[in-house]
């Protein structure tokens, strides 16, 4: 059973992680990444020591907090992925931009209970940020205090700042064809921001991002957050997102949301 009280004491330990891994990355950071490429196909998917030092390092804290719980990380694969509460990691989200030296990679750490993220924090150690959700709604915790979060409502999509990662590695023909059309009506883009986009949506200075092939910890830890400061996360059908990832669109408003909806249903999977 979630109550109240565990909640608060996974919360904290949420914290806890993010501090743990961040020990683990920073010192790397724009440092001796020791990289390797673990894409089969030939091209570029960069991992680093930090990729694999901080998962494992969150994974041996889970284990030894909390045996029964399960894990699903990006580099170490599923440990009781049907567990009541699992964990859901991806230790550094954006390895191209840290491997670039640029501070928009983030940590993802979710926690599903009954196959549901219901915490989650996207956390950004070199800027010192840490944006939480849970049920109690989402805050920023950074080297200031914390306060509540709180996306940007009242805006079409002609007044939108939206965002992507690769728009032209990323998204298949049809998808680029919804993307241009929605960056097309919107008033600003940017790109390149991984998953620090989505936690600018929970802040309130960005009001759309679009992604695609996702995997479940791409998503999950942006679950809480979001919801919590207010705003919308979908697949591109407008339906709730599922656990394994896939195309996403997280909003702030629902007018924005629906009006790219009008190009994203057409290049839906």
């Amino acid at each position: 059973m979630l109550t109240d009280a565990l909640v608060s004491e996974l919360d904290a330990f949420l914290l806890e992680l993010n501090h743990a891994s961040a020990g683990v990355i920073l010192p790397l950071f724009r440092g001796d990444h020791g990289i390797e490429n673990k894409s089969a196909k030939g091209d570029y998917d960069p991992v680093t020591a930090a990729d694999k030092g901080a998962e494992a390092e969150i994974r041996r804290l889970i284990s030894q907090r909390y045996p029964h719980h399960g894990v699903i990380g990006e580099e170490y694969g599923e440990d009781r992925p049907d567990a009541e509460f699992v964990w859901v990691l991806d230790p550094v989200d954006g390895t191209r931009a840290f491997v670039a030296g640029l501070p928009v990679w983030t940590t993802l750490i979710a926690l599903r209970h009954e196959g549901r993220p219901v915490l989650g924090s996207i956390g950004q150690p070199f800027l010192g940020e840490i944006f939480m959700g849970g049920p109690g709604g989402a805050r920023l915790v950074d080297r200031s205090g914390e306060r509540a979060l709180k996306v940007r409502k009242g805006v079409t999509l002609g007044q939108a700042i939206i965002a992507t990662t690769d728009s032209e590695g990323c998204f298949d023909g049809a998808e680029l064809g919804a993307w241009r059309q929605v960056r097309a009506a919107a008033r600003l883009a940017r790109m390149g921001c991984d998953a620090y986009a989505y936690a600018m949506v929970a802040l309130g200075t960005l009001d759309l991002v679009l992604e695609s092939g996702l995997k479940s910890w791409d998503v999950e830890a942006a679950v809480p957050v979001i919801e919590g400061a207010g705003g919308l996360i979908t697949d591109w059908r407008g339906e709730p997102i599922g656990r394994h990832g896939g195309q996403m669109a997280i909003a702030g408003d629902r007018a924005v949301l629906d009006e790219a909806l009008v190009a994203l249903r057409r290049a839906a999977k």
